[in-house]
């Protein structure tokens, strides 16, 4: 199981992403933003769009706020000055993180960031440090109890999947982001629904920590995430088998 589909159970298993609700519709606005801001204001002509307004809608985000969000990235309202920032740095074990942000202040969210890593015991890199070591894919997460895996490979690949991932209890399929919406298309047209669709940066290797080095990750990744500007933290860690157990005991 890649290291992020580890953090995303961890997190369901803290409960954290019921406790997150405040800030998700905030988090979900920028990306609405963003969407519209680069590709215009209709779903149906913009693909990035189309993808923002369905994970705000996954989040029981209200449509006014998405209304609201779409006319501010199209320029209809004012508060659209948002831009998309890439952040790479180490933290603790020498894992690698890749930190996506969406901010209206880029030297407040740099500051922060950079504060967050260092109290953590890690450290900024320069751009491209880390960025090298993840590879860019669409990824669909199907219930392995609804699906089994040929069923979803056959699907998938005449939409142009790359490959089908078992991860424990769900599948994912990953494909090249240009061949995302052709893939979502596919399973739509099949009736096949997914937990979740987005594009994520998954890593080539995943580097082993232990359960200490794993928990400070964990903190530096929960604080990370607390930051409204932060939409998203990638990681090339292992999280150690004990820990997962230890938080389900």
């Amino acid at each position: 199981m890649a290291g992020h589909s580890k953090w995303a159970n961890i997190q369901h298993r803290k409960g954290r992403q019921d406790a997150k609700r405040g800030k998700i519709f905030t988090k979900m606005a920028k990306d609405i933003i963003i969407a519209a801001k680069a590709g215009g204001g209709d779903v149906n002509m913009n693909a990035s769009l189309r993808l923002a307004v369905a994970k705000a809608k996954a989040v029981n985000m209200p449509n006014d706020r998405i209304d609201t969000a779409v006319k501010k990235g199209t320029g209809e309202l004012a508060g659209g000055d948002i831009n998309e920032m890439m952040y790479e740095g180490y933290g603790p074990g020498g894992v690698a993180l890749l930190i996506e942000a969406a901010t209206d202040n880029k030297n407040r969210t740099v500051a922060e960031v950079r504060y967050a890593l260092s109290k953590a015991g890690g450290s900024m890199g320069e751009a491209g440090s880390v960025a090298w070591m993840f590879d860019k894919k669409g990824v669909m997460i199907f219930d392995k109890e609804a699906y089994t895996e040929d069923q979803l490979l056959e699907i998938g690949l005449e939409g142009g999947a790359e490959d089908v991932i078992d991860e424990g209890d769900s599948f994912a399929v990953h494909c090249a982001p240009e061949d995302f919406s052709s893939v979502q298309k596919a399973f739509e047209d099949a009736e096949c629904v997914s937990q979740s669709a987005e594009l994520s940066f998954i890593p080539k290797n995943l580097l082993e920590v232990d359960v200490p080095s794993a928990k400070k990750l964990m903190n530096l990744m929960e604080k990370l995430e607390d930051n409204e500007d932060v939409t998203d933290v990638y990681v090339n860690a292992d999280f150690p088998d004990e820990l997962m157990a230890e938080m389900e005991g």
